[in-house]
């Protein structure tokens, strides 16, 4: 007898079924927030769903659960570091100058796309690259800030450069 092939969606559903109240009370331990901790819980099924492992030959189901729920979790708490930063910013501008919520929420949009771009590189390599590109510093400006020679800083921004063109999107 010839056993039919589990469907994938009957696969991520028993994942689902089987996995989610473990995952979601994992992160909410971890976040203090059961709200967030059922978008992290969600977010993380989706990856799986989308992700060229098909969930039938998982071994251990719940490693590989964790290991994405990890990776959510260090990316939502870097996107909140970052908005706490960009919204202390804009405390301190006259109000005026304050951007609209629509705004605010492009840049911030903006500001966790390029955190995500930069990911992996060296730090002194992110801070080069960063002045050099938003604050239109020079190599030398650069070389003096980070206390190293002129060449390398050519090398930082070829290694950033190099990174940026090779990042998968």
């Amino acid at each position: 007898m010839i056993e039919a092939a589990t469907p994938p969606e009957h696969s991520l559903h028993t994942l689902y079924r089987d996995h989610r109240g473990w995952l979601e009370n994992w992160l909410r331990k971890r976040m203090g927030n059961a709200w967030d901790a059922a978008d992290l819980s969600q977010d993380t099924f989706m990856r799986v769903l989308c992700s060229s492992q098909p969930v039938a030959e998982m071994r251990e189901p719940r490693a590989y659960l964790l290991t994405v729920g990890k990776r959510l979790l260090s990316n939502f708490y870097t996107r909140r570091s970052l908005e706490k930063a960009y919204l202390d910013a804009l405390a301190h501008l006259p109000e005026d100058c304050v951007p609209s919520p629509e705004q605010r929420w492009v840049v911030l949009e903006t500001l966790q796309a390029l955190d995500e771009l930069l990911d992996g590189l060296p730090r002194e390599v992110r801070r080069a690259f960063l002045w050099s590109q938003l604050e239109g510093l020079g190599y030398r400006e650069i070389a003096e800030r980070l206390q190293v020679s002129e060449r390398t800083v050519k090398r930082y921004m070829a290694q950033a450069y190099e990174h940026c063109l090779l990042v998968d999107w």
